[in-house]
């Protein structure tokens, strides 16, 4: 049961190892991109082409879906990357329900663990597999593996990492769980939990009045997708730029936190505690870019700042 390309490496490495897929649980087709057409989820695109049998409710408490769901006779469920399952799906099989999460639960359960990782300077995170329960990642914990967070990381070279990791996790899992050797381990409560709340648009605008380093991760913890974003005020006109790569430079100065500061080569932003150097920026109407082809086209007046 998944979606995104996350959850096709997980499918991948399951079907590698031998198992076998009786059939995938994905979300309906859906409009994307610029044209809207109708897609199938990657995870549909993927089973087309290894002809596995394929279910896409809207409903997970339908009636015909649960008979088409019975009717696989599956002895164990895998979710990467789905829906919060109701309990008459997740207690079907024979030898329960296992999620793959990206976090070392029982911190950042939630919609978005690879991100606030990120955004919270941590450098450290992993996966997790655990049996599903009533409640949203707080089942008994199966394995773990760890994941260092580099400093040059950003949302998208980490979710790279932790889908393969991830998939190795789940093919262990399933052999664990095939031999009978699974002993899921209650989640501890502990006090400072950190959630991975889902992210809105508020999340993604940058406050220029935070510290520098703070700003810098909740660019990379937004980059690629879906990105951080800022208001450019520039010739009277205030107009919302997406922010993708930043670098900081530490030094003293007293500009305002936000005030642009630009070069043939670079352009900077006053922070609380140096400057941040934009790497990657989208304007508007435009296509992301280096800030190399950026800096060709753009003309700043002397007051121009992001807010």
């Amino acid at each position: 049961m998944g979606t995104p390309d996350f959850a096709v490496a997980s499918l991948k490495s399951i079907l590698e190892a031998g198992f076998e897929v009786v059939g995938v649980v994905t979300a309906p087709d859906r409009p994307a991109g610029r044209g809207r057409k109708v897609q199938p989820s990657a995870v549909k695109q993927f089973a087309q082409k290894h002809h596995i049998k394929i279910l896409q409710p809207t409903n997970l408490k339908d009636e015909s879906f649960l008979d088409e769901l019975r009717g696989l006779h599956a002895n164990l469920q895998v979710v990467v990357a789905f829906r919060m399952l109701p309990k008459e799906v997740w207690q079907m099989p024979e030898h329960g329900t296992f999620n793959l999460h990206a976090s070392l639960l029982p911190q950042y359960r939630g919609a978005a663990p690879i991100n606030w990782a990120i955004i919270n300077g941590e450098t450290e995170t992993g996966v997790t597999t655990f049996f599903i329960d009533d409640k949203i990642d707080t089942g008994s914990i199966i394995l773990q593996k760890k994941e260092n967070i580099l400093p040059e990381d950003n949302a998208g070279s980490l979710h790279d990492r932790l889908m393969e990791l991830g998939a190795e996790l789940v093919v262990e899992t399933c052999n664990q769980i095939a031999a009978g050797t699974v002993d899921g381990l209650p989640q501890k409560e502990i006090n400072n939990l950190k959630p991975a709340h889902k992210i809105h648009k508020e999340t993604c605008r940058v406050d220029w009045n935070a510290h520098l380093e703070d700003v810098h991760n909740l660019i990379r913890g937004l980059s690629p997708y879906p990105a951080a974003w800022t208001y450019l005020i520039n010739h009277g006109k205030e107009e919302p730029i997406k922010v993708y790569g930043t670098r900081i430079e530490t030094g003293e100065h007293n500009l305002k936190p936000g005030k642009l500061i630009v070069d043939k080569k670079s352009l900077k932003v006053a922070g609380k505690g140096g400057y941040l150097q934009i790497l990657e920026l989208q304007l508007p109407g435009k296509r992301r870019m280096k800030i190399s082809e950026v800096l060709n086209g753009l003309n700043l007046d002397e007051n121009a700042h992001l807010r």
